[in-house]
């Protein structure tokens, strides 16, 4: 289901809204109460999680907390494998299929070599087999972990969609949040996240006093910063210069398969406006009709240059499916995404991670 869904399709839908919301009261009422118990860890934990359904940019967030940490600690990232097809734990290799492990945990695995990589949707058994499995850890991140409440984290990172604010959204099914909009208090910090680069001070403002945070809570404001095209299969062949595509009229066939492919295409007008989109849904598993609709829609398309372009996870998962040919493996690339925080507020946010690790990092002999 994608959101935001139109007006007449929440109203019918707020009945279940209600009973879903009471089921979340609950749950959280059990925590606070100590009814539930939520485990606690003598070292770094970190968990960068959101209210909403999907697309807020947690991988990318991930990945820039890891490569902020990993020259100074040892440091590993503990994700549920959204989709994964097996259970339990498991540790991710660079060799690690999708269906094992997830994309988003292969992506961070093969963007990161050095850092340790697991799933498991019990965070405190996936933390305590890390801790076995590697000696030399001393801080965990827990990707997409907000709402899994049975982990205490040291730091609780929040990220809000700069184009999905909470205050106009609903709970599910009728809305994309996952709980009530009153959750943010648990969070320590909170990244408003895909806002534009040039974002005005009275938006911000704006923003700012809508979330109406406590005073020990920080809140930034964060951005895309887009890369070069690379690559999806090793064949050598270079990407075609910017220049060289605008002046030959070269056609670009974007196939996405996230929540929000339109920054990528708003993007990719900045190389080419002759773009052809194939959307799929969020976490998608190319199939061979896919592959086939990918072939027609290529076959289709007029010119000599042209190229199929992708995101870095929808990358992970074209690699593991069959029956691509190496014509459009050739011509396949994927655009790295970073996180650039807005006016220079990266320098707060990076003291504020680094600092709590630091003062709490994991003993190896105590723990």
């Amino acid at each position: 289901m994608q959101y935001p869904l139109n007006p007449g399709l929440r109203v019918l839908l707020a009945p279940l809204s209600i009973l879903y919301g009471a089921g979340v009261l609950i749950r959280n009422t059990c925590f606070e109460w100590g009814i539930f118990r939520s485990r606690s860890f003598p070292f770094p934990v970190i968990s960068v999680g959101n209210i909403t359904v999907g697309g807020t940019g947690k991988t990318p967030h991930v990945e820039y907390i890891v490569s902020l940490l990993r020259e100074k600690f040892g440091v590993a990232v503990l994700s549920r494998g959204y989709k994964r097809k097996t259970r339990g734990f498991a540790v991710v290799s660079t060799e690690s299929g999708v269906d094992e492990v997830g994309d988003e945990p292969l992506q961070m695995k093969r963007k990161f070599p050095d850092v340790e990589v697991a799933v498991d949707g019990n965070r405190v058994r996936g933390i305590g087999k890390l801790c076995r499995y590697s000696s030399g850890l001393q801080a965990f991140v827990l990707d997409d972990a907000f709402q899994h409440r049975w982990v205490t984290p040291g730091i609780s990172v929040l990220l809000i969609d700069y184009n999905r604010q909470l205050k106009d959204d609903m709970l599910l099914p009728a809305g994309s949040l996952r709980e009530f909009i009153s959750a943010k208090k648990r969070a320590v910090i909170v990244v408003v996240t895909k806002c534009p680069a040039g974002i005005k001070p009275i938006e911000r403002r704006i923003i700012t006093k809508d979330l109406n945070l406590f005073a020990w809570q920080s809140l930034y404001f964060s951005t895309f910063d887009y890369g070069e095209p690379r690559q999806v299969f090793s064949q050598g062949m270079p990407f075609p210069e910017r220049e060289i595509m605008k002046s030959e009229k070269a056609r670009i066939l974007m196939v996405t398969g996230i929540v929000s492919p339109r920054p990528l295409k708003k993007h990719l007008r900045g190389i080419s406006p002759r773009i052809t989109q194939l959307v799929f849904p969020d976490h998608h598993r190319f199939r061979k009709r896919d592959i086939a609709r990918i072939r027609e829609v290529w076959d289709k398309m007029e010119g000599k240059l042209k190229v199929l372009v992708t995101t870095e996870k929808d990358a992970v998962r074209l690699r593991q499916t069959a029956g691509m040919d190496d014509e459009i493996k050739k011509h396949m690339y994927y655009i790295p995404v970073t996180v650039k925080f807005i006016d220079d507020e990266g320098g707060s946010f990076n003291n504020k991670i680094i600092d709590y690790v630091g003062k709490n990092k994991r003993n190896h002999i105590l723990c």
